[in-house]
């Protein structure tokens, strides 16, 4: 839940709701942040499902009990009659204190299962995440990158300063629309407007690795990533149909995890969607879950 991605979300699609975003403090400590936003007398994590691949409360360690017991307390005081969190992982505050103490305080709780996410940890080197893979795995991704490498020169290249972004990011738009049907619908003129902020925010944050996959010169594949120092968010991505049988926009994710191993990150986190790539390089399945707790 980053302050910079929040604003710019809230920006874009937050008409209609209020926001409820809540401090708790232990004399002058702070313990723990809500950021919840309210539809009538519904509360909900600030985001929305479609591009918001799993939200949290951030939490204090070890306070989880005593933040989430003021909350909700806090939110039934106010006339709340509903929290609808989703989506959330297995491993978040919200399954490891608040579904914990929700019960014992008087609180009925409901759990569905919703999608899935992927994630790995990263290893040291490249040939260590190369060792990790099955044989035929292994195999596979040096040939194709031999018969990229043999198709004509082959750059990787990473924008992340904001003044580079505002243009760049027209390339990104492009392969992503040229992607599939699919992606094009997707990327309305408002769904546009809130990647094109997205991007420049995060850029003047330092958090953004917008790379382009280019053949001669030519960008074939994009990818918009976020980084945080410790772990890089494959947010989105798109690549030019024309070079598929290169398998360009598989690569251009090989690319970007070679790249996050060499600056010493510890996790890749492909977030939210089954696609067969992210188990293919190596990705774990995380469950996801929606959760409503009536107060």
């Amino acid at each position: 839940m980053e302050p910079a991605w929040m604003q710019v979300w809230w920006r874009h699609f937050g008409t209609g709701m209020t926001p409820c975003i809540r401090a708790v403090r232990h004399k002058k400590t702070l313990i723990g942040i809500a950021p919840l936003m309210a539809d009538g007398t519904t509360a909900f994590l600030l985001g929305h499902s479609d591009l918001c691949d799993y939200m949290d409360f951030i939490v204090a360690p070890q306070r989880g009990p005593e933040f989430f017991t003021v909350i909700i307390e806090y939110l039934q005081n106010q006339g709340f009659v509903l929290l609808n969190l989703k989506p959330v992982l297995g491993e978040s505050n919200v399954v490891k204190d608040l579904v914990e103490i929700a019960p014992g305080l008087g609180y009925r709780v409901v759990c569905k299962p919703d999608k899935v996410t992927y994630a790995m940890a990263l290893p040291s080197s490249w040939e260590a995440f190369l060792e990790r893979l099955t044989g035929k795995q292994r195999h596979e991704i040096r040939r194709k990158l031999r018969r990229l490498n043999a198709a004509g020169q082959v750059e990787y290249r990473i924008v992340e300063d904001a003044d580079s972004v505002r243009t760049e990011i027209d390339v990104f738009m492009e392969l992503f629309r040229s992607n599939r049907p699919d992606k094009a619908a997707f990327m309305t003129s408002q769904m546009e407007a809130y990647f094109r902020s997205l991007a420049a925010s995060m850029a003047a944050h330092h958090m953004l690795k917008l790379a382009f996959l280019e053949l001669d010169g030519q960008p074939v594949a994009a990818v918009l990533c976020f980084d945080n120092g410790s772990t890089v968010y494959l947010y989105n991505s798109g690549y030019d149909m024309r070079f598929s049988s290169l398998s360009v926009g598989l690569l251009s994710k090989v690319l970007s995890i070679k790249e996050s191993i060499r600056r010493g990150r510890r996790k890749y986190d492909f977030l939210k969607g089954d696609e067969k790539y992210k188990q293919y390089l190596g990705g774990r399945p995380l469950p996801l879950f929606s959760y409503r707790i009536h107060l």
